[in-house]
């Protein structure tokens, strides 16, 4: 009995490591958007946009400051896979939405509806929701029962329509639509980023044990994963600053996020089975966090059409006719007007 209970104790403050750690990574990230943003905006104006195939913000020290906060907020995340599961770490991406969006409010001057602050809110409800419900971290002993996870027909099946579908998005649809849908990048982004994130919690499980004393680095397991995990970010950060730089910072956050979140924690339910360790309440209530968190970004995807509670049919004839002849397009609501025209 008393061994039951140091576990639980032992488990309880793993969890809470992850959580802080998840917290931090959050609060590094949503900063992260609009850091870049601004580097990819400055790089745009004296070279070709990230948006059209152009590298230059690579040349841009702002770029860099986020890139760098990013990252620093990506080590903090990758941590909290380590000490927590899935379910609980991912959804606490929500947070990144609400710093991001008000960033890009106050320094961008893209606008936040009224009711864009209640996504931000029903956002964070969801979350919440799903954090309560979490089941416990499944106890690992080695990269090599990862690696057995990975490899069970499932997931294998699920990696093989991931990979399908980015390859599909990335040599048909983003050469079409890339520009003009954001789903396109976003979807790259998501997808891959399921993936990596599965790889990521990998390494981090064989870091933690490492230095616990067990070493894992001696493993193929752990440096196949390491690759993956390579493979992935350099895609995702690629596709990921397409859609910053084509469109609305405040749009791009909360849509990636409920792609990202979704999809990671649909892989982690395959791979390590976190469903099997819950009942149909807790399974029921995640759900309904899931859906919680959907309105609030409908609401944010909405609110990019509206301006200062000023619908387009208020506005005079002439206004329109001045808006099409500088390249304003009424089909892509979520795009910024500037990205439109040519640097």
């Amino acid at each position: 009995m008393a061994a039951v209970r140091r576990w639980s104790e032992g488990m309880a403050s793993d969890n809470v490591k992850g959580l802080v750690l998840a917290l931090s990574s959050s609060l590094f990230i949503g900063a992260s958007f609009i850091v870049k943003k601004k580097g990819l905006k400055k790089a745009g104006a004296s070279g070709i946009r990230a948006g059209s195939g152009g590298y230059s913000y690579l040349l841009e020290p702002l770029w860099w400051v986020g890139m760098i906060t990013m990252v620093v907020g990506e080590i903090a995340n990758f941590a909290a896979y380590a000490f927590a599961p899935a379910i609980l770490v991912t959804p606490l991406g929500a947070l990144s939405i609400i710093i991001s969006a008000a960033l890009a409010h106050i320094i961008l001057r893209e606008k936040l509806h009224t009711f864009g602050i209640l996504g931000c809110v029903l956002c964070v409800v969801g979350s919440t929701a799903i954090v309560l419900h979490a089941p416990p971290e499944r106890q690992i002993e080695s990269v090599t029962e990862v690696w057995d996870l990975a490899t069970e027909p499932g997931f294998l099946f699920y990696a093989l329509l991931v990979l399908t579908a980015v390859f599909i998005l990335i040599f048909h649809f983003v050469p079409q639509y890339g520009q003009s849908h954001i789903m396109v990048y976003i979807g790259v982004c998501s997808l891959v980023g399921s993936i990596s994130v599965m790889s990521v919690k990998a390494v981090g499980i064989a870091l933690k044990l490492t230095f616990s004393g067990m070493n894992q680095l001696v493993y193929p397991q752990t440096w196949a994963f390491t690759l993956v995990v390579v493979t992935c970010v350099v895609t995702q950060m690629n596709y990921l600053n397409k859609a910053l730089d084509t469109f609305n910072t405040a749009v791009v956050s909360p849509i990636y996020y409920v792609m990202f979140t979704t999809l990671t924690i649909l892989a982690s339910v395959i791979m390590f089975k976190d469903w099997d360790r819950q009942n149909p309440t807790q399974i029921i209530t995640e759900m309904c966090g899931f859906v919680t968190i959907l309105s609030g970004t409908f609401l944010l995807h909405k609110t990019k059409d509206m301006v200062d509670g000023t619908s387009l049919t208020s506005m005079s004839m002439r206004q329109l006719k001045h808006e099409e002849e500088d390249g304003f397009d009424e089909s892509i609501p979520l795009k910024r007007q500037d990205s439109l025209r040519i640097p």
